[in-house]
């Protein structure tokens, strides 16, 4: 007999109350997460302000924290969140400053890599970044100080010390050395 109940719309996600974990919803059921260590989230920290202080003087758009929810999918909804991410000021125009929800992936989504995390589980989420629209998306390997470069349409690109990650097309002119990353 399944216990299974119908799926949970991208609207009560965002009335759910569990500050224990971080929550996301793959098509219509809760994913839940721990919270990250500290090692977690000072390396998110430190490139949501590398990149925010970039986009922020450039005018490009906004940067959000991981508390961001990006609806990617419908009817069963899909919403994920990533440590850091970036969405150009064109495509905030036309929605705004939107209390919910984004209704659509960033252009760049920048993920911190935990111990817990699994191959299999960064593949999925990796494939509904891209298919969700997402330009660029970083991994970030804190155990192995590297981060590994995606793009629609393009091999993985994967920048090992004392190389720099860039913006590409996305964040024109952006430049970061890895050890300012992980140091």
């Amino acid at each position: 007999m399944s216990t299974r109940t119908r799926p949970i719309s991208a609207g009560e996600l965002l009335r759910l109350d569990d500050p224990s974990s971080r929550v996301e919803l793959v098509r219509g059921e809760l994913i839940t997460m721990p919270l990250p260590g500290g090692r977690h989230g000072r390396i998110g920290s430190k490139l949501l302000r590398k990149v925010g202080n970039f986009v922020e003087a450039h005018q490009l758009g906004e940067t959000y924290a991981s508390e961001t929810g990006f609806l990617l999918e419908r009817a069963p909804d899909t919403v994920r969140g990533a440590d850091v991410s970036f969405v150009s000021r064109e495509r905030l125009e036309p929605i705004g400053d939107p209390e919910g929800h984004l209704p659509f992936a960033p252009d760049l989504v920048v993920e911190v890599v935990s111990p817990g995390d699994r191959p299999g589980r960064i593949a999925a989420k990796l494939a509904e970044w891209l298919a969700g629209g997402a330009r660029l998306i970083w991994w970030v390997y804190p155990d192995r100080r590297e981060v590994v470069e995606h793009r629609p349409g393009a091999p993985p690109r994967t920048i090992v010390e004392p190389g720099a990650q860039d913006g590409g097309d996305v964040l024109p002119g952006f430049r970061c050395p890895i050890s300012n990353v992980f140091d």
